[in-house]
């Protein structure tokens, strides 16, 4: 039998990075690209993906161990010391009974339109020889792209990210390696393709002086997700004001009558809050899409942007509807703190339900989050500003107005529900007891 060690690959300039989970176990079968373990680096985590299918053998690593690239994970005894073995092979598709099924690289001739895309359903091409980080490798697994099809321009021959989705955008006619097979005339897929020209190709130096930097861990990762999420969600976003004059004036009071114990409470601390009780009214916002069921959470998570030097992360709050305005806000710093330094770990940044997106600090009016899939809405807001309103039509005053930009995913949520939530969340913070009736 044929037993092939399974080392970790290219993990960038990372060095004795922790195990956080293990995925296998020996005697599991395992596919190419199946994630084998996860590692954790100070500022993200990252799956070993299988260079090769077979059945584990042996386990060389356990929960906690550190590894570098190079590091022995385990023993496989690979797919072709079993294609070698007794068993018999179903026959190809019209073949004869003695006829083995086709190999990877017969592939094409089965389904020239869809294994220029993506892994064919038979036996897997073999991604072992491609040199791809983690990270390429799963986006590549999500857009259903075969990477030894992908041109690389990285360097030393690296396929990147950029090269999947370019690769992605020129062979896809929409809707995944179902939609290219179905295409095989050439004709777009029903409903229409995305059939964008390539991305310009450009030597910007001809022009004048320009200075290239490499993108951050955190943007490469983020980068990915955040085009999946808007390519994928339909995305409409709603927005409204809140008259926060009250709660402004409350919550400079607290934070000066507290100011010697150190307790201080931001705005944003105000509106985790509101958000679960705004939840509670409208359960479809707190909520996930699984294919064709949505999934209702019982459970409030609420997740918050931070703006860190390398990017921005999302910490999330769990069991806010636990937790009083007070003890959110210090959990807040807590967490705000590990995502500048780079200590958040997975699970506080996993399980969130909903999320808040502050430019508060900043500026801007109004903008359009994008939704943290799986969720289902996001809420921005922009710095607060002084306003003359009318209630009456008689008589006007200043009020200190909070701009909401709700996304909502259009799958899920209406327009009116859209609009309701927002007009509720608004009304919590202009008066917070609300939330206790």
């Amino acid at each position: 039998m044929a037993i092939q060690e399974i080392k970790v690959p290219d993990i960038g300039d990372y060095t004795d990075v922790p195990i956080i989970e293990i995925h296998v176990q020996a005697g599991d079968r395992i596919q190419v690209e199946d994630p084998l373990i996860t590692v954790e680096s100070d500022k993200a985590s990252m799956d070993v993906p299988a260079p090769a299918a077979g059945t584990v053998k042996e386990l060389k690593v356990k929960l906690g161990d550190t590894v570098s690239e190079g590091s022995l994970v385990l023993l496989l005894e690979s797919e072709a010391a079993v294609a070698g073995g007794a068993k018999e092979k179903p026959a190809a598709p019209g073949g004869s009974e003695g006829q083995q099924a086709p190999t990877a690289a017969a592939a094409p001739a089965a389904a020239p339109t869809a294994s220029a895309v993506a892994a064919p359903s038979g036996p897997i091409a073999d991604f072992s020889r491609v040199h791809a980080s983690p990270s390429a490798r799963r986006l590549a697994r999500e857009l259903e792209v075969d990477l030894t099809r992908v041109p690389a321009t990285g360097l030393k021959g690296r396929v990147t990210q950029e090269d999947i989705r370019n690769f992605a955008v020129h062979n896809f006619t929409g809707g995944g390696a179902s939609a290219a097979a179905s295409t095989s005339s050439g004709a777009p897929a029903a409903g229409g393709g995305l059939d964008l020209l390539p991305w310009p190709q450009v030597d910007f130096s001809k022009f004048g002086p320009v200075e290239t930097q490499p993108l951050s861990r955190i943007k490469k990762i983020s980068g990915a997700n955040l085009h999946r999420n808007w390519v994928q969600i339909p995305h409409v976003t709603n927005h409204d004001e809140a008259d926060i004059t009250e709660l402004e004036a409350f919550r400079v009071q607290f934070n000066k009558d507290n100011e010697k114990s150190g307790v201080r409470v931001s705005m944003l601390a105000f509106m985790i809050k509101a958000a679960v009780a705004t939840l509670k009214q409208f359960p479809e916002f707190n909520a996930s899409l699984d294919g064709d069921q949505l999934i209702l959470k019982r459970y409030y998570h609420i997740g918050f942007a931070a703006d860190t030097p390398n990017g921005l992360v999302v910490p999330v709050i769990r069991d806010a509807d636990q937790k009083g305005v007070v003890e959110i806000a210090q959990e807040m710093g807590t967490l705000a703190k590990l995502a500048r330094d780079g200590k958040l770990k997975p699970d506080q940044m996993q399980g969130g339900c909903f999320t808040i997106s502050s430019l508060g600090g900043i500026g801007g009016l109004y903008f359009t989050p994008i939704i943290n899939a799986p969720e289902v809405a996001i809420m921005g807001v922009c710095r607060s500003f002084w306003k003359q309103v009318s209630p009456d039509g008689k008589h006007s005053e200043w009020r200190y107005m909070l701009p909401l930009s709700l996304s909502w995913d259009h799958r899920v949520i209406d327009g009116a529900a859209a609009a309701r939530f927002n007009v509720h969340f608004a009304n919590l913070l202009a008066d917070m007891r609300r939330i206790i009736m």
